[in-house]
Formats: structure tokens, C-alpha cells, sequence
């Protein structure tokens, strides 16, 4: 190990800043950040500099620099762009015992600068010794996606009662356990969403119990359309750290693999007239496990709230007091329309949009039609493909011209993407020629014709007829 990793305390501290330029800059917003007491030395300074200056958040000396200005400073830094300058903050401070950095000169620091994930009061440093900062920086990137800015909320709150648990759990080896069973659980959760309060009354309870048993909860998340990068970061974390997950059909495999590899898995999936689990019993099973102390993720494709059945899924955990949390996804209809290239909303051709459900509860189609037919109107069918033919013929009945542009998004933003474009009257007659199953959705609107334009995902099959004009 080339530098041993330290953090030093500079609160109200003396710290030196060399040099006025945008690379003082931005460690100017990192000593501040740590509550430095911060001197800048330079002729001139940049706008935001003199900006700090003139509020008093620095102190600048209009000159250049003097050795006798290191005199007194807990830290120094050298950002100017002369080497014979730096040179000599460099030596004057190391004759005096004060760390010192050279920026992007390691040769002259005696100490560096990592790049830093800053969830305060927890930091993460990381460090290539100065030789590949470029690689140092991709990494906290990395981090930075991966760990949530809740967690220095939850740092704050656990530090609050680590001497109360430390006097619950003499033994070591229970207060690890207690901790860990509160920093992974649905407590943790409450803290990282800003709700301390119920979390610090469960705390006490669980320390006046002396419980260090983990706590069951649900998580629904929504998986997105499909492709892994269109997850939520949130949804990307409890996904990796649930004990068991229940999954649907819609849930595409890739997105899978991103499940914690030791996890259970549970297909659960419904498809029409063919349900592998029956609702009832999807909401007993997560009942269930939860009560036995275990993190369920419910991972469901799209949105768990946008025809995801997730408020029925809820209602039983609900009245059973089981934590529980709903992570939002991409709604299949945004995907699907973003990736076809198909706005769901335009100012020459639609001003409202409408998601239906292509079947009821009882298989019917019976939907609110004078309302679907409007004009300027977009209209996302979901689960409607087994109905397409009955729902485009309803439109037309129903006083929507035939030549209405229309549009069946398979498998959307995945690379199996189909997008096929028609309009009312020919969209079904593709369909039945196109072998294309579920999961898809149907898009109807004059926005459809811009598809042709704007689509650039996969490959997009037009009908016979031009619809890709602007109306």
C-alpha cells in the first residue's frame, strides 16, 4: 500500500488554497465542504472564487505567493499552472510538517486527494496513488449509482443510539446482529425515505425487546419495461438484497440477472386464462414470508400501480401491519412509445393521453368508447393484443375514422423490440401476419404517424399504406 487512507478533521481549521483558477475551484468546494477555514493566495481569482470572497466565505491575498504565508496552516494545496510555483509551496510546507497537495502532481504531495463518494457522514475514498485518476473518478461513478443518498441520513440516525444498543447488547456478536438486522431492513428503509420518527419508535422497541431477529417486509417494485437500464437505482438495490422474489411473466430475464444470486426465486406469473397463481394466493404467499422474518421483493414489469394489481397485493399486508414499500418503474406505455419513437403527447396531435385495460376482470371489452374517441388524443391499450382485433373495430364503430394511425409495440426498449405501424383498419390484418405475441401494446393516435420520423430502436414495419405524414 503505496499511501496509507486517512480523514482529517478540518472544521474551523487554518487551510492554505495556491492558485485562483477553475482547478482551485473545485478544491475550494471540497476543503469548504469540510468546514476549512480557508485562505486562497493568488493575483487574481475566477468569478465563483471572488464570489466566496466577497461573502466571506474565503479569505483571498491579492499577491503572489510568499513562504511565510504556510505559517500556522493545518493543510495546503498548490493549484496554480507554474511548476516552479508549486514546487516551492510543495517544499516549503514538507520543511514545516504540513500536508500538502500539488494537484495532478503526485511527486510533489506528500499527501492526495481520492475521489470522493460523499454521503456524510459516511465517505467513501478511492484512491489509484495518483497514477490513474481518470480510473479513480469511473469508479466513484460506479459507486455513486449504487449507493443511495439515504444512507447518510441513516448513518446520522444509527449514530444516534449507538451507545444505547452498545449497553442492550453487551455481546459482540448480538449487537452485530441487531445492527445488521436494522442497516438491511424495512427500518432502514423508513430512515433513507425521512421517516425517523416511526423508525426511532421501532428502534426503542426492538432495543426494550432486546430483538435482534430480522424484520420481514414486501417490497413491489416496478421492473420497467424491460431493459436493465431503465431501472430506478432504488429498484436496482432491493433487488439485490432481497431473500426471496416473486416475479410475473412480463418480467423480461435479463432483468433477472440482476437479482441477488443466493435469492430465491418464485415465478408467479399470470398470463390470460392461464394463471400459474391465482391473486388470492400471490397476496397469502407474500403474507407469509414476510411473517417468517424474510425481505420480499415483488418484482413486477412496467409500474406496480399502472394496471400492476399492485394496490390489491398491498391491501392484505396493509391489514396485517407488514412494513411494506412501493418503488415506482417506467410505465410500459412511456417506454414502449419512447423507444417506437411515438410521443404520447404532441402539440399538433395530442393533448391528453388515456391508458386502458384491453380486457376486464370478466374478459370483456366493454370500455367508456365516447371518451377513448376524442380527438387529439393518444390511447395506450395494455393487454389488449388477444382483443385487437374486436378493440380496433370498436374504435371504428364507434366513430373513430378507419385511416386512424395505430401502432403494436412488442417487447418494448428490449432488443427482441417489434414495432409494427398501421392504422385501424390494417393494424389487425399486420398483426395476424406478424406472429407477434405478448407482452404488447397497443398505440392509437394521429402521434403514431410520427413513428417513421422518429423511431430509431428497432426496426419499424409500416403498413401498405402512408400514414407518416403530419396531419
Amino acid at each position: 500500500m503505496e499511501y496509507f487512507p486517512i480523514f482529517m478533521r478540518l472544521t474551523g481549521e487554518p487551510c492554505l488554497l495556491v492558485g485562483g483558477g477553475e482547478v482551485a475551484v473545485r478544491k475550494a468546494r471540497l476543503l469548504l465542504s469540510a468546514g476549512a477555514r480557508l485562505t486562497v493566495v493568488a493575483p487574481d481569482l475566477v468569478p465563483e472564487l471572488t464570489e466566496l470572497a466577497a461573502r466571506g466565505e474565503i479569505s483571498h491575498v491579492a499577491a503572489c505567493f510568499a513562504p511565510q504565508q504556510v505559517g500556522g496552516q493545518r493543510l495546503v494545496v498548490a493549484a496554480t499552472n507554474l511548476r516552479e510555483v508549486n514546487r516551492l509551496v510543495s517544499q516549503t510546507a514538507q520543511a514545516q510538517g504540513i500536508p500538502v497537495n500539488v494537484v495532478d502532481d503526485p511527486e510533489l504531495s506528500s499527501y492526495i486527494t481520492p475521489a470522493i463518494v460523499d454521503r456524510s457522514p459516511l465517505v467513501i475514498a478511492i484512491s489509484t496513488g495518483g497514477g490513474v485518476p481518470v480510473l479513480a473518478r469511473l469508479m466513484r461513478a460506479r459507486l455513486e449509482s449504487l449507493i443511495p443518498a439515504g444512507f447518510g441520513r441513516l448513518a446520522r440516525f444509527a449514530s444516534r443510539f449507538r451507545d444505547r444498543v452498545k449497553q442492550r447488547f453487551t455481546d459482540v456478536e448480538q449487537r452485530r446482529a441487531f445492527w445488521e438486522s436494522v442497516l438491511e431492513g424495512p427500518l432502514a428503509e423508513r430512515v433513507m425515505n425521512g421517516d425517523e420518527s416511526t423508525a426511532e419508535s421501532e428502534l426503542l422497541q426492538r432495543l426494550a425487546a432486546g430483538d435482534s431477529t430480522p424484520a420481514g417486509a414486501v417490497y413491489l417494485v416496478g421492473a420497467g419495461p424491460g431493459n436493465p437500464d431503465l431501472l430506478t437505482f432504488r429498484a436496482l438495490r432491493l433487488m439485490q438484497q432481497a431473500d426471496v422474489v416473486l416475479y410475473d411473466s412480463l418480467v423480461a430475464p435479463e432483468l433477472l440477472e440482476l437479482v441477488r444470486r443466493d435469492a430465491e426465486r418464485i415465478f408467479v406469473g399470470k398470463q390470460r386464462a392461464n394463471h400459474s397463481m391465482a391473486q388470492e394466493d400471490i397476496n397469502r404467499l407474500m403474507l407469509r414470508l414476510a411473517q417468517q422474518g424474510r425481505r420480499v421483493l415483488r418484482l413486477k414489469g412496467g409500474d406496480p400501480f399502472t394496471f400492476g394489481r399492485g394496490g390489491e397485493e398491498i391491501e392484505l399486508l396493509a391489514q396485517q401491519h407488514i412494513p411494506f414499500e412501493v418503488v415506482p418503474g417506467i410505465t410500459s406505455a412511456s417506454g414502449a412509445a419512447a423507444y417506437a419513437g411515438i410521443p404520447l403527447t404532441h402539440r399538433d396531435h395530442a393533448q391528453s393521453v388515456v391508458f386502458v385495460t384491453g380486457h376486464k376482470k370478466d374478459g370483456s371489452i366493454q370500455l367508456d368508447w365516447p371518451a377513448l374517441t376524442r380527438p387529439d388524443q393518444t390511447v395506450v391499450v395494455y393487454m389488449g393484443l388477444a382483443m385487437a382485433a374486436e378493440i380496433c373495430a370498436a374504435f371504428i364503430a364507434h366513430g373513430k375514422p378507419a385511416d386512424t394511425p395505430a401502432a403494436v409495440v412488442h417487447s418494448a426498449t428490449t432488443e427482441r423490440q417489434r414495432t409494427l405501424v398501421g392504422t385501424l383498419q390494417t393494424l389487425p390484418a399486420q398483426l395476424a401476419a406478424s406472429g407477434i405475441g405478448s407482452p404488447a401494446l397497443i398505440i392509437v393516435g394521429e402521434v403514431v404517424s410520427l413513428s417513421s420520423r422518429l423511431g430509431w430502436f428497432r426496426r419499424v414495419e409500416d403498413a401498405a399504406v402512408t400514414i407518416g405524414q403530419d396531419s
